[in-house]
């Protein structure tokens, strides 16, 4: 059995650092591992919707209505920074209040939809590594691998940050935390303009 490279190439793309991976580890130092659990689910559902739209050919949808991907852009980078607001202003203490929560699993799964680095590496696996297939079963070749090997990022990403919030005992700490999250997250905003 020969190994596809398609793993390796949406492994590196979805391990490194960008909107999910920020949202997650900062999920699961606020709330906890088993509680960021429904967003964990919600992204692994939702890169495997993306990956197999690429699959079916959203990818030359896109780039035949160049309008089309201005408007996701501009939504992506309004939903974003808005995200990064939130994080910014948010309590410093783990779930410190009643309106805190993670993300539910709907909530994840919607947001794939405006995540560019998603996008991107949805769009270059589709076109650099297809091996032929039918589109359905490309779509289904690419949905399975983003999907399985997502949901191991997005576990790994959220217990990290839940063991990083035994590092976060002081208000300062915490505080200093959601603030280089938030920046990191609103740094993604500008990166879909890139």
């Amino acid at each position: 059995m020969q190994f596809d490279p398609l793993y390796a190439f949406v492994f590196a793309g979805l391990f490194s650092p960008g909107p999910n991976v920020i949202l997650l580890t900062t999920s699961g130092a606020r709330f906890g591992f088993r509680r960021t659990l429904p967003h964990v689910l919600g992204v692994a559902a939702g890169v495997g919707v993306i990956a197999a739209l690429t699959g079916l050919g959203v990818g030359a949808l896109l780039a035949a209505r160049p309008g089309i991907g201005i408007v996701l852009k501009i939504a992506a980078a309004a939903w974003i920074l808005w995200m990064a607001w939130k994080l910014w202003t948010a309590t410093e203490a783990r779930g410190a209040t009643s309106k805190d929560r993670p993300w539910h699993f709907w909530e994840a799964v919607l947001f794939q939809w405006v995540n560019p680095k998603l996008w991107a590496v949805a769009l270059a696996a589709s076109s650099g590594f297809a091996i032929g297939l039918p589109p359905g079963a490309e779509a289904l070749r690419l949905a399975s691998a983003f999907s399985g090997i997502n949901l191991f990022v997005c576990l790994f990403w959220s217990f990290a940050g839940s063991l990083l919030s035994l590092l976060l005992a002081r208000p300062a700490a915490w505080r200093l935390f959601m603030r280089i999250m938030a920046g990191l997250l609103a740094l993604s905003a500008v990166m879909v303009f890139l």
